[in-house]
Order: structure tokens, then sequence, then C-alpha cells
């Protein structure tokens, strides 16, 4: 059957591939430990009582007809309080677009800024923008980073592919690494766009940028988020901020995004979204709305969420650190934010008991999964071929106990290795 180019050419993401088949093989009874999926086990982690309830309340009241395109105010006034109290930014209501999710923002947004043919920037690892540029016609330019840099882009790195681009597409914290930009590298870029637009001759199109901002609650410890209009506010003009409630208040399923930014480019964004019908379902809207305006529930929930997800973390950092001083080739990098761990495991050339050669990063978590029970993300599934020894580690639907007990399990498999 001859369908069009765009679905030709398009593939379902692998990460959705193997978290499906982890599920598959669960549901089967086997043994897995899931450490893949950028989601959360709602027994484990459920959303906040006060969301729940909220919604609850707004489904009985048949609150249940279109949202309107912007979003309801008393979302958009949410977000703008939230903004404010914790970041000192301010937002008017028309620099504030809703959606079902952060996806159709992110979406909308390259939709509006980038043209076919038009080069777009982005570090590896990172999520998802080979396929938006797929989507769009674009040339993606990936740009390879460093562990010593949090797997974060310097300055002088984007400097030379910056050029005639229109867009850098920037995630922090950062999906898959866990890792926050610190201040210093963020004001280096923010003026570096800064600059470029101001070397842009009249009537050219800008660099935009976009900043995936949605784990951005999800710190730990000394570690600290800054926001970009905090840190340069003269990148406002360039600039769109992409959030919701998936993932700092576990709401994956509930499907409540916001995107902050221009008013011009907000209101292209939302003819975008209205004609695909992404819209927030109403009642989830109006208890989100209710929600972010309580601080106290707010404060409450993110301070028991992020202990939970920083002890899960800091106890899988801790197993690592162990068996890299028991002589293993394994390494990682010290939580910071949201729920992922990055970690390094030097496997390649090892032998299996059955016989099987670890020869590339695809082997290694084929192992893992087949032969130990464990599921990993290897950084290649994120654009980082140079990176292909590094791991993402997901704790979302990890159990406390089970963190010592999934430990236990890698390092009798890694003894097992020749």
């Amino acid at each position: 059957m001859k369908l069009s180019a765009a679905a030709e050419a398009i593939t379902t993401s692998p990460i959705l591939v193997i978290a499906a088949e982890i599920n598959r093989r669960i549901a089967e009874g086997q043994r897995v430990y899931n450490l893949t999926v950028g989601d959360f086990d709602a027994s484990i982690f459920p959303i906040p009582e006060a969301l729940t309830e909220g919604i609850i309340d707004a489904y009985r009241a048949q609150q249940t007809n279109y949202p309107g395109a912007f979003g309801l105010d008393i979302l958009r006034k949410g977000v703008a309080h939230l903004l404010q109290r914790t970041c000192g930014v301010e937002h008017a209501l028309d620099e504030i677009q809703i959606a079902s999710g952060s996806r159709p923002l992110i979406y909308s947004f390259y939709q509006s800024v980038v043209d076919p043919g038009d080069r777009v920037v982005y570090p590896v690892p990172s999520w998802n923008n080979e396929y938006y540029c797929q989507l769009l016609g674009a040339h993606p330019v990936p740009v390879d980073t460093r562990p010593e840099d949090n797997f974060f882009p310097t300055a002088d790195a984007l400097r030379p592919v910056i050029e005639d681009a229109s867009l850098l597409a920037l995630c922090s914290p950062q999906n898959p690494t866990g890792t926050l930009m610190d201040r210093d590298q963020l004001l280096d870029i923010c003026t570096l766009v800064v600059e470029e637009n101001r070397r842009r001759p009249a009537g050219a199109k800008p660099l935009y940028v976009m900043f995936d901002q949605v784990y951005w609650l999800l710190t730990f410890g000394a570690h600290a988020f800054h926001h970009p209009l905090a840190v340069c506010p003269e990148i406002r003009p360039y600039a769109v901020f992409i959030d919701g409630v998936s993932k700092s208040f576990a709401g994956t399923g509930v499907r409540v995004g916001w995107g902050t930014g221009p008013a011009e480019i907000i209101g292209k964004m939302r003819a975008f979204i209205a004609h695909v019908g992404a819209w927030a379902p109403k009642p989830e809207q109006i208890a989100c709305g209710g929600f972010l305006a309580n601080d106290a529930a707010v404060d409450s929930f993110l301070d028991r969420f992020r202990s939970e997800l920083q002890a899960r973390l800091q106890g899988f950092y801790d197993g690592i650190m162990a068996l890299r001083a028991e002589g293993f080739d394994v390494d990682a990098i010290a939580p910071q934010a949201a729920i992922y761990l990055s970690v390094r495991l030097g496997l390649k050339g090892r032998v299996t008991p059955s016989g099987r050669r670890l020869e590339d990063d695809e082997s290694v978590r084929a192992w893992l999964l087949d032969e130990v029970g464990i599921g990993v993300l290897p950084f290649s599934w994120f654009g980082a071929d140079r990176h292909a020894d590094w791991y993402r580690i997901s704790v979302g639907t990890c159990r406390r106990e089970q963190v010592q007990e999934i430990l236990a399990v890698l390092g009798n498999a890694l003894r097992t290795l020749a």
C-alpha cells in the first residue's frame, strides 16, 4: 500500500517498543526490573491527592465541554503564579499556552519556527529531536557532548554550528542523563544566542531556542535549576519554555502541559494545537490550575517526591561506585535532577556464561534484559554514538527496597563475565 513520504519515513520510537516488550515479559511472569521508561508506577508514585480530588470534583461538576484554544484562565494564572513564586519570572496570560502534555507544545513550536530544510541544532544524547526534525523535513545538526560537561553542550561547541540555524533545542534537567545545566553554562549559551541574533541582518529569521524544562522542579541537594529568563533576560524574544505536570507531579497520564514565550509565537503555536485538537481536558485544567495556586500542597508533594526519587538514585549511584571499587569498569554521575541516572558499563569484549560476546552497547542491553533481567537504555538510542557505553537508569517504576536487590543481581551477573 502506497502511503505518504512522511508515513514511509517515520518509525516508532525504540523506547516505546522495548517498553512494550518488557511489559509483555512481566505479564507472562518473567522477572524483569524495568529501568527503561520515563514514566511512573502510579501505585508507587501517585499524583498529588489534591490534584486527584480536584479532577474528580470537576468531572462531577460536569466540566466536560471544550476548554478553549488558549487553555483555561485558572490554569494559565496558576502557571504564572508558579513561575513567579519559584523563579521570579513574570508572564502575561497571552504568553502562556496550554496543551495535552508537553509533546504537542514542542511539535507546535517546531512548526512555528522551522521550515523544511532549516537547520536544527541539539546536543546528544537528548530526547526525540531527530524525530521532530524528520516530521518537519528539517536538517538535524547533533552536537556531541562530554561527561565532564554533564552531557551538555558548551557555547564553544555550539558557536561553529548555529550560524543560519533556525532552532537550538535544549533540555535541562536533561533526559536521558539526569544532569542539570549550571548557571555559567546556561548564561554562556544564552549570551551566544543573543549575540547570534544581533549579528543577523534585519528581516532574517532569528535563531530561536527551545528549553524543555519538564523536569525542572526535580532537583537534588545543592543542585539548583536556573530559569534562562532570570539568568539572561535578553533571550526573551527568542525563547520558548516547555513544561507540564507529567514529570514534576508524576502525572504522565494526566496530559496537561504548558508553554511560555513571546505572545506572537505562542499565538502561532495555539493555532497548530487548535487545528489538531491537542487541548488538555477541561476537568484536568481546572484541577491543575487550583493545585498550582495552592503553595502548601505543591511544596508538600514536591518535598516528599524529591526525597523518594533522590533515595533511589543515590542508592543506585552508591552501588555502582561500590562495583567500581571492586574493580569493575563501571562509573556513574552522582544524582542531580529528574528521575534518571547516567551509568557507564565498560563491558565490550566480555563474554557471558552462555558464550555471547558483548561487542557493542546493543548486545550489552540485550544481555542485561534477556539473561540478567534488568532493562536499561543505551545513550546511543538518544543519538550519542560516541558514548555508547553510557546507559540511562530510570527509577520511576522502582520501589525503594528493589534498589539493593537490583544491584545485587547486577553485581552477580558482572562476576560471571569472562
